[in-house]
């Protein structure tokens, strides 16, 4: 007779309970590391002369931890809660869910441990070695046959629009990882890449955007679709618009790589090609954008009183102006300003700290009492005062680095009357100073943030207790029925 833990129609919730807390404690640590870092700008001493401990190594353990381990484990922990909740069936396998969670972990500290050691690739996003890049390979397989395993066993015929996206970003991140990691190893801890000069760069900066679109855009969508209206409470404001919307995203995000190379050795067509597809890419991401505003129409009021809904559509507001400035910075004339300014740094964290973190946080922050059967998380006041840590921590950032951003590239450009630059870089390093001060304040603010959630998570669980759900009705609800 099978216990109540393992009834087949119960959900299993413990994973997602295992990645919900480890993406907390990811999350406060490359946000640690990301301070870190940015104190380094404005303090160079702070390496020690210690070369594990310099920029250049400690920045992709940072990339690595937030994109991976932190929004890795955001989007592990909420497809398993929505999947199997829209789905109202039980995980295909608890077994390699939980092989799945222990060689995640593993693999984020494999990368960790050995590119402070000086062991990566070198590629942006994709500095593992091929020993964790097959790992890895390996997870994704198991985490693909998880996800569409327990679609194919579904209880409902409907197939709720979140999972679609999900189901995304599993095959898209999985297929660019297999085609960017082919390498041919050299020993057990170095290997080259097969492709080589700017074949490498855009086979690179392919993989690189779609990690930017697949994970950090799409897969968070799918998070949006089910979270925004299950905490508002009401339907999606357009659900044929929603899968309008899943179409044109997967179909445009895949042929926008190339922007990142402007001004490269990269065949012009190239370049211009990914310029098109990068400005067409507004019209489906602001789709999203409005869809997801939209369903708080009737309910705009709860923003008053529920911080959650605030965490969820502020993150909205913050994709909505990433993705403007994405294909804006994306136009070469513009680009010629911009690249390889502190602009791009803003950019990024506009879309990573405004809409990746922040519905991350919202989205946890609305399941943690679902798993420890409480009817709110401990404390509403430190939800509160934690939305605001993040809001201004995330403007302090990003103001600092456009302003930055803009003078380098001004300064870098401008000559003297005979052709000689106006201004050494040395003298663009000093003006960008403040900026790097600024920013390390916003990164603090917005990490401290974290803390508060850590101490309200902590509150929870210990006040709480574990429960698996009981499906009655398919669970698309508010987020589906008009």
């Amino acid at each position: 007779m099978a216990t109540l833990a393992t009834a087949p129609h119960y959900y299993n919730y413990e994973i997602v309970r295992r990645f919900t807390l480890t993406t907390l404690f990811w999350g406060i640590l490359g946000m640690g590391m990301g301070v870190f870092i940015a104190a380094q700008l404005v303090w160079p001493e702070l390496n020690f002369g210690i070369p594990w401990l310099s920029f250049g190594r400690i920045r992709p353990v940072h990339t690595n931890l937030v994109i991976f381990a932190f929004g890795g484990g955001a989007l592990f922990a909420t497809s398993f809660y929505v999947l199997q909740r829209t789905c109202r069936v039980r995980i295909i396998s608890d077994g390699l869910a939980n092989f799945l969670f222990w060689g995640w972990q593993a693999a984020v500290l494999a990368m960790i441990v050995s590119y402070p050691l000086g062991i990566t690739s070198s590629k942006e996003y994709a500095e593992m070695e091929w020993p964790i890049a097959l790992w890895v390979t390996l997870l994704w397989l198991i985490y693909a046959y998880l996800f569409f395993g327990t679609i194919a066993r579904r209880q409902v015929r409907h197939i709720y629009v979140g999972n679609w996206f999900y189901g995304a970003f599993i095959i898209v991140t999985g297929m660019v990882h297999v085609v960017n990691h082919i390498a041919e190893p050299v020993s057990l801890l170095k290997s080259y890449s097969v492709y080589s000069g700017a074949t490498d760069a855009m086979i690179q900066w392919w993989y690189g955007h779609s990690v930017v679109g697949f994970i950090l855009s799409v897969g968070f969508l799918g998070m949006m679709y089910y979270f925004v209206p299950k905490q508002a409470e009401r339907p999606i404001y357009s659900y044929r618009l929603s899968i309008v919307h899943f179409w044109a995203i997967i179909t445009l995000y895949i042929w926008a790589g190339p922007h990142h190379l402007h001004y490269t050795a990269l065949p012009d067509w190239a370049q211009t090609l990914g310029m098109a597809m990068s400005v067409i890419l507004l019209a489906p991401s602001w789709g999203g954008m409005i869809n997801g505003m939209m369903s708080l129409s009737g309910a705009w009021h709860k923003l008053r009183t529920d911080p959650i809904l605030r965490f969820l559509v502020v993150s909205l507001a913050f994709y909505g102006m990433s993705t403007f400035e994405g294909p804006m910075m994306a136009i070469k004339t513009v680009n010629a300003l911009s690249h390889y300014t502190d602009w791009t740094i803003g950019h990024v964290h506009a879309g990573a700290l405004g809409w990746v973190a922040m519905i991350s946080i919202g989205a946890l922050y609305h399941m943690l009492p679902k798993l420890y059967g409480r009817t709110q998380m401990h404390s509403v006041g430190l939800i509160n005062a934690h939305f605001w840590l993040a809001t201004i921590g995330t403007v302090l950032y990003i103001a600092s680095m456009w302003v930055n951003g803009i003078t380098q590239g001004l300064m870098w450009r401008a000559v003297n009357e005979d052709g000689t630059l106006t201004y050494s870089f040395v003298e663009a390093l000093e003006a960008s100073h403040p900026g790097y001060v600024v920013r390390l304040l916003g990164g603090a603010v917005f990490a401290s943030g974290m803390l508060l959630m850590a101490w309200n998570t902590w509150l929870t669980v210990r006040s709480g207790e574990r429960i698996d759900a009981v499906p009655s009705t398919p669970d698309v609800g508010a987020a589906a029925n008009a």
